[in-house]
Parts: C-alpha cells; structure tokens; sequence
C-alpha cells in the first residue's frame, strides 16, 4: 500500500443556495446531488467519493444548507447538517462574494468554534463579481473567523477548484482507502432517479410549490428480454391546488418533467427508460414523522 495515501471526510456546509452541490458535482465529474436555483435543495447528507489512486481518497459530505428552521423536514435538515460538522477531518464552508456576514453566518461561525476541525472558507460564485472586489471579500471573513485556508472559486466555471482538491489532501491524514476506487456516491439509484425528478419538478414549477413536494419511486425494474427500466414515480405535494400546477394543463407540466428528466436518468443508468410519474396529495406531510421517513427524511443518521 501507498504509505503516503490520504483519506478522510471533507463536509461541506453553507447557507441555502451557496452552490455546495455545483461544486460537488464539478470534482466528481458528474452529477450526484441536484441543483436549482430555489433554496433547501439538498435535504439528506449526501456522500460522494473523489479517489486519486497515486495520492488519496476524498469522500465528501454535501449537507443541506443551514437555515432557520420552520417545518419538521426543516429541523431535520439543519440538524443533519450541524450534525455533519463534528464527524470530519475538515470542513469546507461555502459562502456568496459579500462583504456583509449575516445573522446566518454568524450562527454557522459559532458551531465552527465548537466543532474544532480545520476550516477552508470557498468563496464561491466569483464570476459574478469584479476580480478586484475578492480580496474585499476574504478580508472581511479574515476578520471573523480564523480560517486555515481561503479560496475563491467558480463551482460552476470550475475557476480554482484544482486548488481546493489540492488544498484539501494537505489537511487529510494518511489512512486507507475507505471505498473502492470506481465507486462515486453511496447513493441508491432509486434515490438519485427520485431527486433528479424533484429537480427538474423544481426548476420547472412555479416559487410556491417546490419547498413542499417530494419524489417516491414505486417501482424500478429492469426488463429482461430488452436494456429499458421501468419506471413508476409519485410526486407529492401539500396541497390540492398545488397537484393542479404540477399536473398543468392537459398534462403538459407532468410530462414537461418527465422530458427533463429521462435523459439524465437514462445517462446514470445507461439504459433507455419508460418513466410514469403521478401527482399525490399528502397535507403537511414536512411536519410528519411517519411521512418523512416514508420519502427518505428524518432517518436517524445521528
């Protein structure tokens, strides 16, 4: 064995919408955790893995963003997430170009000093800014906190993220490899194909529906005389009116998210799919336990 192979947990934590996931995906090379451009997205721990062969095994903890609970699901997210920052050899925060650190901020600094870990503070989405306003940026976070390290970065454009993954096996100790080196997420398929249909139902509805929905898969079974799965999902939502803006006219919003999301079910599976996707309606079902656990939520991880 490699003696000087590094391995370890790396979390990544932020505020809602900070881009963990964007970045995430951008060092696996493919997607694992969806993305949109609404808040609270990702809702369970996600772990993927980026295997080095010559110099390490980075398995990353992508958390829901760290926000001010309002429903059951809500506290089960920030709890997970918190939860995520005490069972790691680093933890890397994302945060927007600002210089304001709000109330938010502030409270994930707080659980930083408690956690003890080393810190790299991810300035991310710097390609919305003036290359000139950056060093504003990380002097006003310089102040905060002392972090170990800070890196500007574009998750998106992929703008430095070779300096995070460098940066990130110097701070990881010397240990096995914990995965074997193809595997890329402990994802189940069946939760990816669920997320990635709650994705595409994300970016498609309209703001008043997507915090309240999510995917369950009631079947996936591959034939055996052809390479097709079969698919059968159900999208749930809160309330009746909402099953009529995600169903649309005719129909045509229901299959607007099926398209959207064949290809890209079709490209993990690397199989053809027939996906069937119905509407539910389960009222508050983000204040209730036993509905929580039945879409993935609220499992004890801790």
């Amino acid at each position: 064995m490699n003696e000087q192979f590094r391995s370890g947990f790396v979390a990544l934590i932020g505020r809602p919408n900070v881009g963990k996931s964007t970045l995430m995906n951008y060092i696996i090379g493919q997607k694992i955790a969806i993305t949109s451009n609404k808040p609270q997205t990702t809702r369970n721990r996600i772990t993927t893995i980026y295997t080095d062969e010559e110099r390490g095994q980075i398995v990353f903890v992508d958390t829901p963003g760290i926000h001010k609970a309002k429903n059951k699901l809500g506290q089960y997210m920030v709890r997970t997430a918190e939860q995520s920052m005490r069972d790691v050899d680093l933890i890397l925060w994302l945060v927007e170009p600002s210089t304001f650190i709000g109330a938010g901020e502030r409270h994930i600094i707080e659980e930083l000093r408690q956690a003890n870990i080393p810190v790299i503070l991810i300035i991310n989405k710097i390609d919305t800014v003036k290359p000139a306003e950056i060093l504003t940026f990380i002097d006003t976070y310089r102040q905060a906190y002392e972090f170990d390290e800070i890196i500007p970065v574009s998750a998106k454009k992929g703008t430095n993220v070779d300096d995070v993954i460098e940066t990130i096996y110097r701070y990881l100790p010397y240990g096995p490899m914990y995965y074997d080196p193809d595997a890329v997420t402990d994802q189940p398929e069946r939760q990816i194909v669920a997320e990635l249909i709650r994705e595409k139902a994300l970016r498609a509805l309209k703001d008043e529906v997507p915090h309240g929905i999510a995917v369950a898969i009631e079947k996936m079974k591959s034939r055996k005389d052809k390479p097709i799965v079969d698919i059968e999902a159900t999208i749930v939502c809160e309330r009746d009116s909402h099953k009529g803006i995600i169903i649309g006219k005719q129909g045509a919003m229901l299959k607007r998210i099926g398209s959207l999301a064949r290809p890209e079910i079709e490209e993990m599976l690397e199989k053809k799919v027939n996906l069937k996707i119905w509407v539910k309606v389960r009222k508050d079902w983000r204040d209730s336990d036993i509905q929580m656990k039945n879409f993935g939520y609220g499992k004890d991880e801790m």
